[in-house]
């Protein structure tokens, strides 16, 4: 079954920060855009950040800027999601999905319905104090 396996959320105090982990089951991820998105209780998902296929392009949620840094590790077949500082509105389940895009530099962090694939079943990050 070609999905990612997210890890790494858990609960964390206000300006607190996490190691989010993105593995990929079944499939090379070195072949795909990988993004990471958000959904918090009543809202809708939402895009965090994405990285490139060659790791060249890499956005960012207006929302997580300066906070949030996405990386990718071919070899482990894994892509990671630093978050800093975090707070309370940063209290989501978050997941990574894959895209394929011809330009191997660019991502889509708010990409159209239907883009990103494989999706796993989400990490919980709780900010609360």
């Amino acid at each position: 079954q070609l999905q990612f396996v997210e890890s790494g959320g858990g609960l964390v105090q206000p300006g607190g920060s996490l190691r989010l982990s993105c593995a990929a089951s079944g499939f090379s991820l070195d072949s795909y855009a990988i993004g990471w998105f958000r959904r918090a209780p009543g809202k809708e998902r939402e895009g965090v950040s994405c990285i490139s296929r060659n790791s060249i392009g890499t956005n960012y949620a207006d929302s997580v800027k300066g906070r949030f840094t996405i990386s990718r590790d071919n070899a482990k077949n894994t892509v990671y999601l630093q978050v800093n500082s975090l707070k309370p509105d940063d209290t989501a389940v978050y997941y990574c999905a894959a895209d394929w895009d011809r330009d191997p530099a660019r991502c889509l962090v708010s990409p159209p319905k239907g883009r990103y694939r494989y999706w796993g079943r989400g990490t919980q990050v709780t900010v609360s104090s």
